[in-house]
């Protein structure tokens, strides 16, 4: 039975009786054929103490009090670890390998349980326990207990050696342990009440204090009071000075409008005097414009007659000199005489070394109607890969308005993108802004690029990808480094 079971006060007058007889006695452990020896220190041998079946039922465990239960516990995880691995029983094996001071705090409810029903390993426990503690485990074994000795102590020793009159020593040491907390309480009201006396004090020493606070700042109220008083009266004369005062103000404020109100009536005569005139140069104004309208027109007229004299003589012109329609376009005259100029790149190889030279995109650019176009990201990430992809874009765009308002050159800018991206910036005069489609890449856009102009127009191509150069190449464009444009923005 666990170490809390319910004290011989509860229990019914049959089992009073029987723990009347204080015999001591425990039932041997349940399958085992052998008396259970008694323990060392005079303790009673155990017996069947049902006797015969039929006979009254063992003896409830006592209610232990809380500090007993502990000492109880305290004790046996002590001696624990001196018992051979024997008599240890196997629930408690692990708990005896515990440190110290985890042995009594982890193993409680294994030692308790263990101590209820295995009455051969409370005697040995109880054997070790007795041996330690000298004459005062002899005295418990004797069934007296010294005057000067602990009651818990006295108790948890009676528990576990279990000689005569072992539980009237378990229910002395509870009175002891209550009249002790009762003295404890009673020490503890004392203590409060003297706290309360000397807080008492104390808040009357500070009323005390408080009301000769209160006493000197009602003097010094009433100190102010009469200052207040005293400046009411001279704010009383101020006032009435201030509304003499006042009067004159208003009788003055009354001339000075009647004079303002013939000041007024001047001014509007002289305004009304200036509108009149303002009418007549309105009017003188009118005819000028007339006048000026005619002459413009004598001089429209001249003009026309001008350009058309000179039309026809064009025509005339053309008609004499009996010029035939031409195929080719004048930048593919440019584009020639550029390519065949001295230095000038013709070949693979030439125009390679010319990729990153802004110089060469300044010569390119300078071309009549030529188009820039851009390969986006090749160009940023190469430049300013560290900005995320919008401030790339901002950058690059702002970059190219201010080519294309210097060159007055078309621009054109392509971004890897299936739909145009939101959040772009307003886009500059000249820069044409385009995304790649879905299942296209700006690389494709750019050939497409290319491949619709027509013959002969100077088209340049920004990217430092080998593959887009070569192809732009085959259709008649120049293909330059993305190092040649990021030169010329830092330039510009």
């Amino acid at each position: 039975m666990p170490l809390t079971e319910p004290y011989d006060d509860h229990l019914p007058p049959e089992g009073r009786a029987a723990a009347a007889r204080d015999t001591g006695e425990v039932g041997r452990p349940a399958g085992s054929d052998e008396a259970v020896t008694p323990a060392d220190g005079g303790v009673e041998a155990a017996t069947d103490a049902a006797g015969p079946a039929g006979d009254a039922a063992p003896e409830p465990e006592p209610v232990l009090p809380e500090p007993v239960r502990q000492r109880i516990v305290t004790l046996t995880a002590a001696v624990l670890p001196g018992l051979p691995a024997d008599e240890v029983p196997v629930p408690l094996r692990r708990v005896a390998k515990f440190a110290p001071n985890r042995r009594a705090r982890l193993g409680a409810p294994a030692i308790a349980a263990q101590l209820t029903a295995d009455p051969l390993f409370r005697q040995r426990v109880s054997a070790r326990v007795l041996t330690d503690a000298g004459d005062l485990g002899a005295a418990v074994v004797e069934g007296t207990a010294p005057a000067a000795a602990d009651p818990v102590e006295v108790a948890a020793l009676a528990y576990l050696a279990r000689p005569r009159g072992w539980r009237d020593l378990i229910e002395a040491s509870g009175a002891a342990v209550r009249a002790e907390a009762d003295s404890a309480v009673v020490a503890e009201l004392v203590r409060e009440a003297e706290q309360r006396a000397t807080r008492a004090e104390h808040d009357r020493a500070v009323a005390r204090v408080e009301a000769e606070k209160l006493r000197d700042e009602l003097a010094r109220v009433r100190e102010e009071l009469g200052q207040q008083r005293e400046e009411a009266r001279q704010l009383a004369r101020s006032l009435r000075e201030t509304q003499a005062r006042e009067r004159r103000a208003n009788e003055l404020l009354a001339t000075e409008r009647g004079r303002a109100a013939r000041v007024t009536a001047d001014s509007e005569a002289e305004l009304r005097r200036v509108r009149a005139r303002l009418a007549e140069a309105e009017a003188v104004a009118g005819a000028a414009r007339s006048s000026a309208k005619e002459a413009r027109s004598v001089d429209d007229a001249r003009l026309w007659l001008l350009l058309e004299t000179i039309s026809q003589a064009s025509v005339g012109l053309r008609r004499e000199l009996a010029l035939d329609p031409v195929d080719t376009l004048p930048a593919d005259f440019v584009a020639e005489a550029f390519a065949d100029q001295p230095g000038t790149a013709t070949g693979a190889a030439t125009r390679a070394r010319d990729t990153d030279d802004p110089a060469r995109l300044d010569q390119l650019l300078a071309l009549p109607r030529a188009h820039l176009v851009v390969d986006g990201y090749n160009v940023t990430k190469r430049g300013f890969g560290e900005m995320s992809l919008e401030q790339q874009r901002k950058r690059l765009i702002t970059g190219l308005g201010g080519i294309a308002a210097q060159t007055g050159d078309e621009v054109t800018v392509v971004f890897d993108g299936a739909e145009r991206i939101p959040g772009l910036p307003p886009t500059p005069r000249g820069v044409r802004v385009l995304f790649s489609r879905k299942g296209e890449t700006a690389d494709d856009l750019i050939r497409r690029l290319v491949r619709a102009e027509p013959p002969g127009r100077p088209v340049v191509v920004i990217s430092s990808d080998r593959e887009v150069a070569d192809g732009v190449r085959r259709h008649g464009a120049y293909p330059l480094g993305a190092d040649s444009l990021l030169r010329r923005l830092a330039r510009s």
